[in-house]
């Protein structure tokens, strides 16, 4: 496996550092195991509708696209990541 270089502040090298020791990993193996476990929108968007069809399948539940804005927006917003929780 090639290596690459990623330049990031100080501070967040020392924190993930600490983070990995504390898993007892190197900061190496921690960053391989996080590109592993984290899903890329791609990713994401492709769950994301394998799950629909499945509720669709199971119980006919198939929201209309505005009906899923509307829901993804509460969603966002009762995880606080828009406007006031």
């Amino acid at each position: 496996m090639a290596d690459a270089n990623v330049r990031i502040p100080a501070d967040a090298r020392d924190r993930l550092a600490e983070v990995a020791a504390a898993e007892g990993m190197s900061l190496r193996a921690y960053l391989a195991q996080l590109a592993e476990s984290v899903l890329t929108p791609r990713e994401r968007a492709e769950r994301a509708e394998k799950a629909r069809l499945e509720l669709q399948r199971w119980n006919g539940y198939d929201p209309s696209e505005d009906e899923q804005q509307l829901l993804d927006a509460e969603l966002d917003r009762r995880l606080g990541l828009r406007g006031a929780a």
